[in-house]
């Protein structure tokens, strides 16, 4: 689960409003006496996020508008000296241990706010960039060293390619170098089990154990974002494993009041399928209101691939990018269908996702060059029923037959053993 709350929830246009209407700091530092988010319950979130499947939770500690969701203590622009009056992250942590879903935490590098990121601010406050830098170390060190075990740092506001930084300087450039290598290197010492994803979208850098796509699965760079010429996810996959990351309403991920169109189960489930043969995890947003809650139509959707995964969940957890191809009779691979493997297990499995009915009754699953079977089980996850499955060819390829009243109405995910 992915989460973006902060105080752009109470504009409801998503988490960049501040840029988007141009806010100065003194009218949307007046956002803070009216957050109260009287309904907030950190235990009812966790909880959602585990009964979904979702293994960890990763929010935002600090946005681009430089506000803090938790008790920082170097900086008063934070959600405790708000009318709320309490560190919702601490209780979101408290949750995660009771639910058995890990902390993550979404760190900006940029800061809409603070007086030394910003060229004008700099000058008004007389600070240097080595001040920010202060201020961005201290805050990963606070986040490594107070919330217990940490799953993930999630990067974001440093684009050295895209269209803020060449044609909004004033709000988007920073004064200097971040100091990656350093930054990593804080991060893996004090959290040594957290992965650091820097969603810059280009090379993967140094100490970076996650590649990102925003909005995307890897290899796709379907979504144009702010570089409508190229798409945003133009770098090839680099490393095994991935990040997808997703919005729930494909407008945004902070609240937005007058979006009320979600996508469908359907589609975040083969995101999810789909995201996973590609060696990807699904991070799955969502946005919750100025009371602290998340709405019924991302409740719905998010119960109901829980219900999902309870019963074919094994396709997805534990797997790496598949080695298997679907195909037709020509050697088509056109059906919508995804494949994942296991690693490290013996004997290695392979998960074949038929994400709708497009996909024949009988199918081809090719093997990969050097690989042979000489028999083969194909099981169905969600009833735990065998379907059959032929060996064909010199043994590098298998013919499985899954009839139409014996698939889910999700998706049908057909578990291969190979002997």
């Amino acid at each position: 689960m992915f989460v973006h709350w902060g105080l752009y929830s109470l504009i409801g246009a998503n988490e960049w409003a501040m840029f988007h209407e141009r806010y100065s700091i003194e009218e949307y530092e007046r956002l803070g006496t009216r957050f109260e988010a009287a309904a907030f319950d950190a235990d009812a979130l966790v909880r959602l996020a585990a009964d979904a499947g979702q293994r960890y939770l990763t929010i935002t500690s600090r946005h681009h508008d430089g506000f803090s969701m938790y008790d920082t203590a170097l900086s008063d622009y934070k959600v405790s000296k708000t009318p709320f009056g309490r560190d919702p992250i601490a209780e979101i942590a408290e949750a995660c241990g009771r639910h058995g879903v890990r902390l993550g935490f979404y760190v900006s590098l940029l800061d809409w706010h603070h007086p030394a990121y910003r060229a004008q601010l700099r000058e008004r406050s007389g600070l240097a960039w080595s001040d920010y830098l202060e201020f961005l170390y201290g805050q990963v060190r606070e986040l490594c060293t107070h919330y217990g075990d940490i799953a993930e740092f999630w990067l974001d506001g440093y684009w050295p390619q895209e269209w803020p930084i060449a044609h909004v300087p004033n709000w988007f450039t920073p004064g200097g170098d971040f100091g990656f290598t350093e930054l990593y290197e804080l991060i893996h010492t004090l959290q040594p089990d957290a992965v650091v994803m820097n969603n810059h979208h280009s090379e993967p850098r140094p100490g970076e154990d996650i590649q990102g796509y925003e909005g995307d699965l890897p290899g796709e760079n379907t979504n144009l974002g702010m570089n409508i010429d190229a798409g945003i996810n133009v770098t090839p996959p680099r490393l095994a494993a991935g990040e997808s990351c997703q919005t729930l309403t494909a407008t945004g991920y902070g609240f937005a009041k007058d979006v009320h169109e979600f996508r469908p189960v359907s589609e975040l489930a083969q995101m999810l399928v789909r995201g996973a043969a590609a060696g990807a995890n699904f991070l799955l947003n969502v946005g919750p209101t100025p009371e602290g809650t998340v709405a019924a139509p991302a409740v719905d959707r998010l119960t109901q691939i829980g219900s999902w995964l309870a019963a074919s969940g094994e396709g997805i957890y534990g797997t790496r990018a598949g080695v298997l191809r679907v195909a037709d009779q020509f050697g088509d691979q056109r059906h919508r269908a995804s494949v994942a493997s296991t690693k490290g297990r013996e004997p290695q499995r392979h998960y074949v996702h038929l994400l709708d009915g497009s996909v024949p009754t009988s199918f081809f699953v090719d093997l990969p060059e050097g690989m042979h079977a000489d028999a083969a089980t194909a099981t169905l996850l969600h009833d735990g029923g065998e379907v059959p499955a032929e060996v064909r060819g010199d043994g590098d390829t298998l013919r499985i037959t899954v009839a139409a009243e014996r698939r889910d109405g999700l998706v049908t995910t057909v578990r291969l053993d190979l002997a």
